[in-house]
């Protein structure tokens, strides 16, 4: 039967595949008592999901053998094969299941939590941290037992034309960083906001996204066939012949007006009354670079550099960071890189804790609580052993440096004084660096936005965040799909907020850029164009609509519209005007 599920979209586009459903399995384990004469039916239940996962990692190996994967692959194959065979996790369990009477699940997910309390308790740190290969392999057994299979399905040879297409309850944003290398054609969530950090980074995936679907996981079964529209949030399952046939002419029309856009690469973004516009592209990993050059960026006006620290068990010491930033300083040669510190915090965490513990460090409110430029000051060391890495590769292109979430005068000099140290220490070894380079800072705090003066003669340029701008103007938890539809960038409070931002920055002559959300919606274009923003940045892939929307403006028509917007109260008329605006 086919039926619709509609959630919000997070990257537009048309994807049509086959789901594959990705399972945190330790959070789905129920408990329930058996009967006496189920107990061996049960315990054969489990064997045969222990089978199941044993065949499960030779087909792997044999992937690996065939030069497919990493060398090391085979190394971590066999250390989880051992960990599946030993007695402490297979047999204990079975023992479980008979003297509590109890399901394999949760059998399993109590012999796990005792198998961890042994590793707490072991001093040699590389063998307590292989606690976490043997939560993986527990997590590969719960999934065969609940019938989640843990890899890609083969799909049918009759349907060989259709990709993959993720299905997760939620996705962090390590989570979604983890799936960049992949070809899913889509993914969709049940949890999640537009612009929550994680539909950010599936944004930079280029693909249709849709989150807070609520129950698709549900819902949704392995290898179903879905349609996903990332434009209208919508999501068909078992789509009927009649409707896959619709959808594959649309997807051919968008890919067709993705070629003609392409030829706008080397073509200056510049108004129709000559009025030029950079536009510069947002990046997570050294590697997207690839994707900034082939739409013809000016720069990259936001790296966010936190993603090289996440999925890994250690924090990248000065020489790996150094090579990361001075290989995308080479790759973009005279144009302008602008490295964001840390931002870590809120819902982007690391493995590894960065007080010496291990885990994540858990706040009541992690989006006011210790992070981005806050963490940095109260972490110093490891904050300059970043400083060091941005400033020695700045000696090999123009690179800049972004401090986030800046809300008062004190943490700005407290910052520039960690720069000035870290300057002097490669003074004192002889490192060479751009002595020059420049300093910005990120107005994303309305405390910010409303002391600007005070900022503004210690920085060398500002760079708008309007996502986290929007959200602590409205006090909206962005992550949080429940309050989602108050999240509102034409809010008067945000649009004035920004207008100032601007205006303030262009009287004193000081570059001023957005980098959020709003700065690759082609619907938001001119009304920034208008409100007099010269510099926009964004992820890759939106940057030629951008640009076409520039090419076809007259600031002289649309600033008097903008104008108006921002005078304007009353939310209906603003998006009306805005429709004006755009026409």
């Amino acid at each position: 039967m086919s039926f619709c599920l509609h959630g919000a979209g997070v990257s537009g586009g048309i994807a049509i595949g086959r789901a594959h459903l990705v399972s945190h399995a330790l959070l789905e384990v129920a408990h329930y008592v058996l009967p006496q004469d189920q107990l061996a039916l049960e315990i054969a239940r489990f064997d045969a999901a222990i089978a199941a996962v044993r065949d499960e990692l030779s087909s792997l190996r044999l992937t690996a053998a065939d030069g497919h994967a990493m060398s090391e692959l085979n190394a971590f194959l066999d250390l989880h094969r051992m960990i599946l065979d030993d007695p402490t996790l297979s047999e204990d369990t079975k023992a479980l299941i008979t003297a509590k009477r109890c399901n394999a699940e949760w059998a399993l997910s109590t012999q796990l939590e005792v198998l961890l309390e042994q590793f707490d308790q072991i001093e040699d740190p590389y063998l307590r941290e292989r606690k976490t290969d043997v939560t993986q392999v527990a997590e590969r057994v719960l999934k065969a037992l609940l019938g989640h299979p843990g890899h890609i399905p083969p799909t049918a040879k009759a349907d060989q034309d259709l990709q993959m297409i993720l299905v997760a309850h939620d996705l962090s944003p390590a989570d979604v960083m983890q799936y960049k290398p992949h070809q899913f054609a889509a993914f969709l969530t049940d949890l999640g906001g537009a612009t929550s950090h994680t539909a950010i980074v599936a944004r930079s995936l280029n693909i249709p996204s849709v989150v807070a679907l609520h129950h698709a996981r549900e819902l949704i079964n392995e290898n179903d066939v879905l349609i996903v529209d990332g434009g209208a949030g919508a999501v068909i399952i078992a789509p009927t012949e009649e409707i896959l046939a619709e959808y594959r002419s649309r997807q051919g029309k968008q890919a067709q007006e993705k070629q003609k856009l392409k030829r706008l690469k080397s073509t200056v973004a510049e108004t129709l009354d000559g009025r030029v516009v950079s536009l510069q592209a947002n990046i997570e990993l050294p590697q997207d670079i690839d994707e900034v050059k082939a739409v013809g960026a000016s720069g990259v006006g936001l790296f966010r550099s936190e993603f090289l620290f996440m999925n890994r068990d250690s924090l990248p010491d000065e020489d790996e960071q150094f090579e990361a930033y001075r290989s995308v300083a080479r790759k973009m040669r005279d144009l302008p890189v602008t490295v964001r510190t840390l931002d870590l915090g809120a819902d982007k965490h690391v493995k590894h804790g960065l007080h010496g513990e291990a885990g994540e460090r858990v706040a009541a409110n992690p989006a006011l609580g210790l992070r981005a430029i806050r963490l940095c000051l109260a972490e110093p060391q490891m904050f300059n052993t970043q400083l060091r890495a941005i400033l020695r590769a700045s000696h090999y292109g123009e690179l800049r440096i972004l401090v986030p979430m800046l809300s008062s005068v004190a943490e700005l000099k407290q910052t520039l004084y960690l720069i000035d140290r870290a300057k002097q220490s490669l003074r004192d070894e002889r490192i060479a660096f751009d002595e020059k380079i420049r300093i910005g800072g990120m107005v994303e705090i309305p405390a910010a936005a409303l002391s600007l003066s005070a900022f503004m003669d210690k920085l060398d340029f500002l760079s708008i965040g309007t996502n986290d701008l929007i959200q602590y103007t409205l006090a909206i938890d962005r992550a949080d799909d429940s309050v989602a539809h108050l999240y509102d960038p034409l809010h008067p409070a945000v649009l004035r907020l920004v207008a100032h931002t601007i205006k303030s920055a262009t009287l004193a002559k000081l570059p001023v850029s957005v980098c959020g959300e709003m700065a690759g919606e082609v619907a938001f274009t001119r009304l920034l164009l208008g409100l007099g923003l010269r510099e926009f940045s964004m992820h890759p892939a939106q940057l030629p609509a951008v640009k076409q929307q520039v090419l076809k403006s007259d600031f002289s028509k649309i600033a008097p519209l903008a104008r108006r917007i921002l005078n304007t109260e009353d939310p209906e008329k603003i998006r009306a005007l805005l429709v004006k605006i755009n026409e």
